[in-house]
């Protein structure tokens, strides 16, 4: 979001659907839409492009939602895609479904997405999700995204809120502290 009118659209898309929603098809299901969503739109970038392609008609870009998204997605999050293309907003999309994570932060339990390079042992998410409840007080509803691009250790994300644990921090901390020791 860059402007304060971006901010209004972006406030005023995502609190129209939650309010629709979350009373049709819960909270549960329109954050779980939302959620493969953003998948789609970060592991196929393709699938944006498509619906910012100012040469297919609206009436293109609607059957094509409802073939990608099909049955896997609710009516409504279809529905909702598909009023964006109609008033051109389809660029605040992500921005969107970022503000929607935070309402739902706010309301009830918060998502917390963890990423690692290999698959956490059940004992340590429960380690970890101990520590975030009794730091936080409050419940949290765990995600794992196995991320090949961390070297290894663990990206703890909260919202907004970034804990880094990964190795490639640490290597980048001790590369710091390197270049800052002098050699005679």
């Amino acid at each position: 979001m860059y402007n304060l009118k971006d901010r209004i659209v972006v406030k005023r898309y995502a609190e129209a659907f939650w309010g629709y929603a979350k009373n049709t098809i819960g909270p549960e299901g329109c954050l779980k839409d939302l959620r493969n969503l953003r998948a789609i739109m970060r592991d196929n970038p393709e699938f944006k492009q498509f619906l910012d392609n100012l040469d297919m008609t609206y009436s293109e870009k609607s059957n094509f939602i409802d073939k990608v998204l099909g049955g896997d997605f609710s009516k409504e999050i279809k529905q909702f895609l598909k009023l964006l293309l109609e008033k051109e907003r389809v660029d605040k999309l992500t921005d969107i479904i970022e503000y929607l994570r935070v309402i739902y932060s706010h309301e009830g339990e918060a998502e917390v997405l963890l990423k690692t390079s290999y698959a956490l042992d059940v004992d340590l998410i429960k380690k970890i999700e101990v520590g975030l409840e009794h730091k936080f007080k409050k419940k949290f509803r765990f995600y794992i995204d196995l991320d090949g691009s961390l070297l290894g250790g663990v990206q703890v994300i909260i919202g907004n809120t970034v804990i880094d644990g990964s190795i490639r921090r640490r290597l980048d901390e001790l590369k710091e502290k390197l270049k800052l020791i002098r050699i005679n």
